[in-house]
């Protein structure tokens, strides 16, 4: 799958995205793009998985009729994302078109 990095998601979880091609919103140059714009972008560029930390996005964003999955990260820090990267792999891993998905970390 494609997936795009919003601008907070931590860098280093792409190396354990095996077999997905990931670009960040920088990489694209829709770094000053809000949320539904950035949405729109993304899907137009045929990417299928936005990852990103926002956790409002539930509420800011409409996402009938959306064809990009979206997955939330509940933490930005990656030290503490970090022993718990698999939930996040695995949430990308079962993304589906449009789906909306909140991965909650624990907490140490």
């Amino acid at each position: 799958m494609r997936v795009l990095f919003d601008q907070a998601t931590p860098v280093p979880i792409r190396e354990f995205l095996i077999g997905h091609t990931v670009r960040t919103a920088a990489q694209e140059h829709w770094d000053t793009l809000k949320n539904g714009d950035l949405l729109t972008a993304a899907e137009h560029a045929g990417f299928e998985v936005f990852l990103t930390t926002n956790k409002n996005m539930r509420h800011q964003q409409n996402m009938a009729g959306r064809t990009i999955a979206v997955v939330v990260i509940g933490v930005q820090q990656w030290p503490a994302l970090q022993p718990h990267v698999a939930l996040v792999v695995a949430a990308v891993n079962a993304a589906t078109p449009g789906s909306f998905t909140e991965v909650d970390i624990p907490v140490d």
